[in-house]
């Protein structure tokens, strides 16, 4: 979930990121849906992610054999690559341990909730823009209105 949200990219861009995509420039994902790239900084939070994934593809088996990872970025105990049945399986336990209904919250709020944060930090809506990978700014607003609902002011 983690590369989810600080990436803020859809489900289906999240399962398939590799290590390939990890370069100097950042990490660049080309978003399956709209072909859109967009090449993510590598700072912060994602900078010690993708530090915690390397380090844990460095591990090796008890007896000291070498392991064999993928090159996928989310992989399991042994290495492999997990599918999408495991990575939504992973999800929904990591849900239920939170205590949060199976209606309440899906996988893909994810997105809206990252450019939804981005937005407000950032005080910019186009920080979240980008991050997400629009095209244009009124698809990012309906996100972020969404996500956010309207603000509004007492009367007095």
């Amino acid at each position: 979930m983690d590369p989810a949200y600080l990436t803020g990219q859809r489900v289906g861009d999240v399962w398939s990121m590799d290590v390939r995509q990890v370069t100097a420039r950042g990490l660049i994902i080309q978003q399956s849906k709209t072909s859109n790239r967009v090449t993510m900084e590598i700072t912060g939070e994602l900078a010690t992610l993708l530090e915690r994934i390397a380090k844990r593809k460095r591990e090796k088996y008890p007896n000291g054999r070498e392991k064999v990872y993928s090159s996928r970025l989310i992989v399991d105990e042994d290495g492999i690559g997990i599918g999408r049945a495991a990575l939504r399986y992973r999800f929904d336990k990591a849900r239920e341990a939170a205590g949060i209904a199976e209606g309440e919250f899906q996988f893909r709020d994810l997105r809206a909730m990252a450019g939804t944060d981005k937005a407000d930090s950032a005080k910019d809506i186009r920080e979240a823009q980008a991050r997400l990978g629009h095209s244009s700014v009124t698809t990012t607003e309906i996100y972020v209105r969404k996500k956010r609902g309207s603000k509004a002011t007492p009367r007095r």
